[in-house]
């Protein structure tokens, strides 16, 4: 691979096509005061922000409205019930659907339009479309101001599908959604074998693709991933507790985030391709880290991974992917996690899950309900990135005893982690784009990952065995 393949997704800020869309939901929220309450609520309460939540703006068609479209970088790209969509490929922004209608129409994506409906007491005088189980429900909820142009807000419920037709639901598929949606929720995690582990998670995979097409496994499976990793994080309890009083559900993530060891990474990448992901940018964090990431998206299904895993700035170029990548004795931090909690896949879960914020409302809004957050690795105007302190996990005795067996961590260090009731786990991850800017922050992630070493994180903690920590890092106490 070479230099121009490694910079091929190169993102950039887009400041004029936010405006326009910026100016759109501004008009809306103008013309329909409901929506206008809704968006305060979301920011008072949830500490997010109204036009983050959308999923598509429906605006009359005009010859100006699509020449501003079209200078500011959207392209038109049908959607089945929507011939004249407009979608912006360089960056995250609503779909712009041009219609004859002179109607307002502005969807907010939800979990759960009957959650929605229900935290609002919206009773059944409103309908939905779609079908229970079916990949795309939507409900028109309110209206704009008599007398007015007129505006309606929709809230929409997308299953990996981006399209607008709400179509007939075959039964046998509503059973077969069910089915899977168990067997995901429900799947065996801590296997003593991690790669029988994969081989049985790709199994149900498989499986789940071939009776429903990969958008639609690729969206239930990752239901129950956040489920997951919701079950062992404080701040994500807290935090999906206050949008669902909303009946916003987790609608606003961004981008989930696995950590892997080096023999499984191979295997990780092949589950994800198999539910529709391709491969978008690399990275590699720097020799101070010690790790690389490759970051893949499902289009359909509306979903991120950054999968995670330490490499060599040599094994960047080549198909890390896809190519088995040598076991070796040193661990970079991310080896470390899998080796003290297990594969991100497997037992241990997401080390964390990123959702789209107003940083510091959330931040503020966090601390009140005990819940503090890190330093902001990133503070770019385009892009604002901070953990919550991490969640600490306790480390199973055969874990540990398997790593000092093989020379990954000290006699000490083991005793460390069992005196402090584990290692650091995971985190809920506060994030704001502006600018519908699409990339990461690749040193800012390098300079997180190196703070949040788990053999940094106790006083006096000496250097593992085998491991490259810088000296002044071996005292931090970081997160705990």
């Amino acid at each position: 691979m070479s230099i121009s393949d490694l910079q091929k997704f190169h993102w950039e800020p887009q400041p004029r096509a936010a405006a326009l869309v910026r100016e759109l939901v501004e008009e809306f929220l103008r013309l329909c005061p409901s929506a206008a309450e809704l968006s305060a609520r979301m920011k008072h309460d949830t500490g997010t922000r109204f036009i983050d939540w959308v999923d598509h703006i429906q605006v009359q068609r005009s010859p100006e409205l699509r020449k501003r479209l079209t200078d500011v970088g959207f392209t038109r790209k049908a959607m089945p019930g929507a011939p004249d969509c407009y979608v912006h490929e360089g960056a995250i922004f609503p779909m712009i659907v041009l219609d004859a209608d002179d109607v307002l129409r502005v969807a907010i994506k939800v979990d759960s339009v009957v959650d929605f409906l229900f935290a609002w007491h919206i009773t059944d005088d409103r309908p939905i479309e779609g079908e229970p189980l079916s990949q795309l429900r939507r409900a028109m909820v309110w209206e704009g101001v008599k007398g007015e142009k007129d505006a309606e807000l929709w809230v929409v419920e997308r299953h990996g599908y981006r399209g607008f037709l709400a179509e007939p639901l075959d039964p046998d598929v509503a059973v077969r959604v069910l089915k899977h949606r168990e067997s995901f929720k429900r799947r065996t995690r801590d296997w003593d074998d991690d790669e029988v582990g994969y081989d049985h998670t790709r199994h149900l995979v498989e499986a789940a693709v071939e009776d429903l097409g990969a958008d639609l496994a690729c969206s239930i499976f990752f239901e129950g991933e956040r489920a997951y990793w919701q079950s062992r994080n404080r701040a994500a309890q807290v935090q999906k507790a206050r949008q669902d009083r909303l009946g916003l559900g987790w609608a606003n993530h961004d981008h989930h985030t696995y950590r892997s060891s080096r023999h499984c990474f191979h295997r990780l990448i092949r589950i994800f391709e198999a539910l529709g992901f391709h491969l978008r940018e690399r990275f590699y964090a720097g020799a101070e880290a010690g790790w690389g990431a490759q970051v893949l998206e499902q289009p359909e299904a509306g979903i991120t991974i950054f999968a995670d895993v330490d490499m060599s700035p040599e094994e960047l170029t080549g198909d890390f992917a896809h190519v088995p990548l040598p076991e070796r004795k040193e661990l970079g931090t991310v080896g470390l996690w899998c080796g003290l909690h297990g594969e991100s896949m497997l037992e241990a879960g997401m080390h964390h899950l990123e959702c789209q914020f107003d940083h510091h409302a959330l931040k503020d809004q966090l601390a009140g309900a005990g819940v503090g957050t890190m330093a902001p690795f990133t503070t770019f105007p385009f892009l604002t990135q901070a953990f919550t302190e991490g969640e600490r996990w306790p480390v199973a005795e055969k874990r540990l005893k398997r790593l000092v067996e093989r020379g990954n961590i000290t006699a000490a260090q083991a005793h460390w982690f069992r005196m402090q009731g584990g290692a650091i786990g995971s985190h809920l991850e506060n994030l704001e784009r502006n600018d519908g800017y699409k990339g990461f922050n690749q040193q800012g992630v390098s300079d997180i990952i190196a703070r949040t070493d788990a053999r940094k994180h106790g006083a006096g903690a000496s250097k593992p065995a085998h491991a490259h920590v810088p000296e002044a890092e071996e005292t931090r106490l970081v997160g705990a």
